[in-house]
């Protein structure tokens, strides 16, 4: 039997969580859509970070960007056609510019969007283009010197 993927409907303390943590793990937090092409054709390469860093203290965090009113009809269904395993929640928070800034000064709403964040190694990188697989291991070795 296939698992479904639980994706939870949060508010912005949950992500802060992962902004804020102080623990020597490097999250990817990837805010996407399910509307956003170029999103979708980079989901796969974040999900292949997962398995490759499998055991190690990286942790790919997709944040959903879709209306909250979706989350049944389209988030969750997405998410279990598409198989994703790694922690998927669709952010609802409606008011975009109260909280774009804790994420990245620099950001401007535009997705996809990708946060590497390591606060133990005082280490973080903010992309606001489409990622490939080779880059996304490039920013994990050389940036933030994990190695699988």
């Amino acid at each position: 039997m296939a698992q479904t993927q639980k994706v939870a409907l949060v508010k912005l303390p949950h992500l802060q969580k992962y902004l804020n943590s102080t623990s020597d793990t490097t999250y990817i937090i990837n805010f996407w859509a399910t509307w956003c092409k170029p999103c979708i054709e980079e989901l796969p390469n974040f999900e292949a970070v997962q398995k490759q860093y499998a055991g190690q203290p990286v942790q790919v965090v997709l944040v959903s960007m879709d209306f909250a009113k979706d989350l049944d009809k389209k988030v969750v269904p997405f998410v279990n056609r598409h198989k994703l395993q790694s922690t998927v929640f669709l952010l609802d928070e409606p008011d975009q510019n109260a909280w774009i800034d804790l994420v990245d000064p620099s950001w401007s709403g535009a997705i996809p969007a990708t946060l590497f964040v390591n606060n133990a190694r005082k280490q973080r990188l903010f992309l606001e283009k489409p990622i490939t697989l080779a880059q996304l291991n490039t920013y994990l070795t050389s940036t933030f010197s994990h190695t699988p």
